[in-house]
């Protein structure tokens, strides 16, 4: 099989319309036992599973077209390059970017927030200039704006969330100011399932100030159409291991002239024109931020899986997550001792469910859940800031992906059941 040529989806053959059920069969590790009971995988938002179609794009070009991009004269280099280059142009179409250019493959959302904090952050903040977050930001948008502003001199101010965990948007024009420089948030939060109303942010923004904005869109890309001109931000992070690609692959869109105007995130090969003792001179986009040798078949993966969602359908993925999350919360509700988080319209939110259980522990709740073959997750989700303000110390977490179905949220209540049991 030549380089990209995936097998098609078996659900793209087998159904003309949308089946969780039969969809779950291209997604080859949901076949198995856990604890001698059926797997139900309800982690989606830490990673997705893989269909076989993105796991024969990778096994393909380790087979056949293995060779470094770029640089390479000989058929294998060619081969791979033109692979790299194409995944590129078709991750970046998935997400409404025209120039492909302006779309840097990074590691992750983490690391393409971080380029933007190091590369335009370090070279642009000074002090007394002020970088606006929220109250409901995963630590990859904290931890490298403190970082920043320690060296810069710059200022964190916070938006806050009210009770529903929703963002007091009233508060927004007052925080905006001269000195505000960067406006950082998250699309949809990966605790709440909050699906904030960015382009109405960003339209608030320019109003208030000449600031950048920047999307942390990694719970956002996976599960609800988006178009970066659209939503008018000037960059956009998102990770392919959430949205069914591989681990170690992610992507920086950002504007060109912002990128034109940032110096490199890292040094070495690949990302250089010239190199003389006294300096160097950059090679262009997007090369000037991938220094060395990138994750070639990681692009080709996510651009498999990009391939595998739009077959699906994003607004058929959206669509579905509503209606299982409506099925789970009303059934949720049942459980003695349920306390879900997050807002109470389901249209205001993605498919997480963050929830506590009476006195029972996460990390009870979890190894209890386990047993029972469903994977859930348990802890402070990357997310502290957020659970001080709803005075918690981690919470359970279910998330939903489109080859969820509803006998896997019966599972978790029958067996929150027996935790209720056992925990009175």
């Amino acid at each position: 099989m030549s380089l990209g040529a995936t097998a098609p989806s078996r659900a793209t053959l087998a159904t003309p319309v949308f089946d969780p059920a039969v969809l779950r069969r291209d997604f080859p590790i949901l076949d198995q036992e856990v604890n001698s009971r059926d797997l139900v995988y309800l982690d989606n938002a830490a990673t997705t599973q893989k269909p076989a179609s993105v796991l024969t794009a990778l096994e393909s070009y380790y087979r056949r077209d293995n060779a470094n991009v770029h640089r390479g004269i000989h058929e294998l280099s060619r081969r791979a390059t033109v692979a790299y280059e194409d995944a590129r142009a078709r991750v970046g179409r998935f997400v409404g970017a025209t120039d492909p250019a302006e779309v840097i493959f990074t590691r992750g959302t983490t690391e393409s927030i971080n380029l933007m904090a190091w590369s335009w952050g370090l070279d642009v903040l000074r002090e007394g200039d002020e970088i606006l977050l929220t109250e409901m930001e995963h630590h990859s948008n904290v931890v490298p704006w403190q970082l920043v502003a320690q060296r810069t001199g710059a200022t964190l101010r916070w938006l806050e969330i009210d009770d529903q965990g929703l963002l007091e948007l009233d508060a927004l024009p007052k925080l905006l100011g001269q000195r505000t420089r960067l406006v950082s948030l998250t699309h949809v939060s990966n605790v709440l399932g909050t699906v904030n109303p960015v382009a109405d942010i960003v339209h608030t923004v320019r109003e208030h100030s000449d600031a950048l904005v920047l999307i942390d869109g990694a719970q956002a890309v996976p599960h609800l159409p988006v178009d970066v001109r659209s939503l008018g931000c000037d960059a956009y992070a998102f990770s392919g291991h959430k949205m069914c690609g591989p681990t170690g692959i992610g992507v920086l869109w950002a504007r060109r002239a912002l990128l034109d105007s940032m110096p490199p995130f890292q040094g070495g090969g690949e990302m250089i024109r010239v190199v003389e003792r006294e300096g160097s001179t950059w090679a262009d986009l997007p090369h000037k931020f991938e220094a060395g040798t990138p994750n070639i078949a990681g692009a080709i993966g996510l651009s498999a899986a990009v391939d595998y969602l739009e077959r699906v359908g994003m607004a058929a993925i959206a669509r579905h997550e509503h209606e299982l999350l409506t099925y789970a919360l009303d059934h949720l509700a049942e459980v003695p001792g349920f306390r879900g988080l997050g807002p109470d319209q389901v249209e205001l939110r993605s498919g997480v469910i963050s929830f506590a259980l009476g006195d029972a522990h996460p990390h009870d709740i979890s190894t209890i859940l386990d047993s029972e073959g469903i994977a859930v997750r348990a802890g402070h989700h990357c997310a502290q800031l957020v659970m001080r303000h709803l005075g918690l110390p981690a919470t359970t977490r279910a998330s939903f992906y489109f080859y969820n179905t509803t006998d896997d949220v019966d599972r978790m209540v029958t067996a929150l059941h027996v935790v209720k049991g056992i925990f009175g």
